[in-house]
């Protein structure tokens, strides 16, 4: 049996709770594709911290930590200078907070580059800090023989091909990937690749409609668009994009609330009842018995 977390009102703070149900598997995760088709599209979100995961959990088969939160929880400029600690102190969070999604953990820039064996030692730590149950790797063909070294000893592995946020220094910028015939080919390549080294998922992000169909039809894993097509085997996003806490998001975002204006309407208010001092009022206080 598997755990999650609730609130204890009389404290606070996060406290264990029995949930009758197991959490999902990878190879659950991996068999929902049969025969090229997945009946039911995988539904994958970021999440960074236990209370995110809380709420996101009973509606996901997988939460991604994703090193989005470089730019999401510590205002970087970009995905690169995110850390291994920041990692596997966000992914620990999240499998504490969620007790049904499989929880995929990104592996940071310069953690699983230079030798197949680095990786091993890279992901071995996320797993075992964190408690995840995989790991996602941008990069194709060239990372194939790192996504199988890992595999074999245990650590599965999320591919992602297209758009790869870690390597927008070579690719000059978030634009949609797939456009001329040698990147298309490239793209297909590259899943291909990922599937034979025993990747069990590959996201496929900002890649134009028809090549993210294709790729989707030709690999035997399931793939999980961003930015891509509905007719891939599922879709994720940034929950914090999809809720709408940022002004400008990209446009394969459909934002499905407006979060920030909410958060700043209320602290406004607050705001307002502190400096007229109607806050804190006789429902907040203690008095004397």
């Amino acid at each position: 049996m598997s755990t999650t977390f609730k609130l204890d009102t009389s404290t606070s703070r996060a406290n264990p709770t029995p949930q009758p149900m197991r959490r999902l598997t990878v190879p659950k995760i991996r068999n929902r594709k049969v025969d090229g088709v997945t009946e039911e599209p995988l539904v994958m979100l970021t999440a960074y911290t236990a209370r995110q995961a809380q709420l996101l959990d009973p509606h996901c088969d997988l939460l991604l930590v994703g090193d989005s939160l470089g730019q999401v929880i510590y205002g970087l400029p970009s995905t690169i200078p995110v850390t291994m600690e920041m990692m596997t102190n966000h992914a620990a969070a999240v499998v504490r907070g969620s007790y049904h999604s499989v929880v995929v953990v990104d592996m940071p820039f310069g953690s699983y580059e230079t030798s197949p064996e680095d990786a091993f030692d890279s992901a071995a730590r996320l797993l075992k800090e964190s408690g995840a149950a995989a790991v996602k790797l941008e990069g194709g063909e060239a990372m194939a023989e790192t996504v199988e070294f890992l595999v074999k000893r245990g650590i599965p592995v999320m591919g992602h091909v297209g758009l790869t946020p870690q390597a927008v220094n070579v690719l000059g910028g978030y634009g949609a990937r797939g456009r001329s015939d040698a990147e298309a080919e490239k793209i297909l390549g590259d899943a291909k690749a990922l599937e034979q080294a025993g990747a069990f998922a590959i996201v496929v992000e900002g890649v134009i409609e028809p090549i993210a169909i294709s790729v989707t039809m030709a690999v035997e894993c399931p793939t999980i668009g961003i930015g891509a097509s509905a007719r891939c085997d599922g879709q994720v996003l940034v929950s914090d994009d999809m809720l709408g806490m940022f002004d400008r998001v990209p446009r394969f975002v459909k934002r499905y609330e407006d979060l920030a204006t909410t958060i700043s309407e209320t602290a406004a208010k607050y705001a307002a009842e502190v400096r007229d001092r109607s806050f804190p009022g006789p429902d907040q206080l203690y008095q004397p018995k």
